[in-house]
């Protein structure tokens, strides 16, 4: 059993893939909720790299962020989190986190392969809501 509140006591740098510089997006409204909570927040996001949203330098790739990272939050359609699953192994995350909606089965099963804990159609806002106040 993945345990929610522990993930998020733990673990506190957050690469978020598909964050966006619009304001009213959701990505960036749990981006800036959990920068106030604490977190470590790297934007990424290959059509905005270089720029900077919410004070952080938004990266292209997970792979090209130059701290540590533990949580990749997904904002990004399902079939992409195969690719994304790959770039955690890379760099040695300790979780892939899919939004709300988001589900892959084959990119569950290559997390767990490699030790990496694995979290669905589950947003990090309302989770952290949920169990810090």
């Amino acid at each position: 059993m993945i345990d929610i509140k522990d993930i998020l006591t733990k673990y506190k740098n957050v690469a978020l893939v598909g964050a966006s510089r619009d304001e009213k997006k959701t990505s960036t409204i749990v981006m800036k909720f959990l920068q106030n909570y604490g977190f470590k927040v790297y934007p990424v996001n290959p059509k905005v790299k270089g720029e900077v949203i919410l004070g952080e330098p938004v990266f292209g790739k997970i792979s090209e962020i130059n701290g540590p990272v533990e949580i990749i939050d997904v904002f990004r359609p399902s079939d992409e989190a195969v690719e994304i699953v790959n770039e955690a192994i890379k760099i040695n995350a300790k979780v892939l986190w899919l939004q709300l909606n988001i589900k892959n089965p084959e990119a569950k099963k290559i997390a767990e392969a490699n030790n990496i804990i694995y979290v669905e159609d589950k947003c990090t806002k309302v989770e952290v809501e949920k169990h810090f106040n």
